[in-house]
């Protein structure tokens, strides 16, 4: 049944409870060139869920040094991302699924200014309100998630 009418669709009940929560996954290959992608990905979706720009710019980083940290330091081959953004709207959630057991811990040192590695968790880590890793049931390894507020 279509309602076309604003009467038809006035005479509906309101639904009861919170917004449900917005929700997107994506896979790609772990290689260099899918943070690229992931970026494109990641910016066009909060765009489409029209996300502040601050908020859609940290998230574009965070998603690309995630990405880059499980290409680099993994043996996986595959790796789903996961955009989750809360029901009202003010809290987005982000999800790298790889294929290692291993858990990412905080930097324990700052790389030297000559170093040219080193700094992407230290990125996640001032960027995101709060971040971590836990075993994976999406996939044989692990996830490192974090969590921005979605500033207006």
């Amino acid at each position: 049944m279509t309602l076309s009418t604003p009467s038809a669709r006035a005479s509906l009940p309101a639904l009861a409870g919170p917004v449900p929560r917005r929700e997107y996954w994506f896979g790609l290959p772990a290689l260099r060139t899918s943070a690229r992608s992931a970026r494109d990905t990641v910016r066009d979706r909060l765009r489409a869920w029209e996300l502040p720009g601050d908020t859609c710019c940290d998230a574009v980083l965070l998603v690309s040094e995630l990405i880059t940290n499980a290409v680099l330091h993994t043996s996986s081959g595959h790796v789903r991302c996961g955009l989750t953004l809360s029901g009202d709207e003010r809290r987005l959630r982000i999800e790298l699924h790889d294929e290692c057991s291993t858990p990412v811990h905080p930097p324990g040192r700052h790389p030297g200014p000559g170093e040219e590695n080193g700094r992407g968790l230290l990125l996640v880590q001032q960027l995101a309100d709060s971040w971590g890793s836990a075993r994976s049931t999406r996939s044989e390894g692990k996830f490192v998630w974090a969590e921005l507020t979605a500033h207006s």
